[in-house]
């Protein structure tokens, strides 16, 4: 299965999935996420995009769901690539 991922900061290559996890493991504000995964630490245009995932926010606590079928495309700086990578590697070996 694949799952496209939505990029909050272009800037840092900072995922949806990467926000919504700091989140869940307690990032409560703007400065938790800048110091936890460095959003919106450059230009600033998806600090009002990330904030949403706060409590509070709009998309606090919406996690969305693959649909069947869809296309997976991983972010370069998910730790899951390298793994996958390593694997399929092996397999083709």
């Amino acid at each position: 299965m694949i799952i496209v991922l939505m990029f909050i900061c272009i800037c840092n290559a900072i995922t949806e999935r990467q926000v919504q996890s700091a989140v869940a493991d307690g990032a409560l504000t703007m400065s938790d996420l800048q110091g936890q995964l460095g959003v919106a630490t450059c230009c600033g245009h998806c600090a009002e995009t990330a904030a949403e995932y706060l409590p509070g926010g709009r998309y606090a606590g919406h996690i969305p769901a693959p649909e069947l079928g869809a296309l997976v495309v991983e972010a370069a700086n998910d730790a899951s690539v390298s793994v996958v990578m390593i694997e399929e590697i092996a397999r083709r070996a």
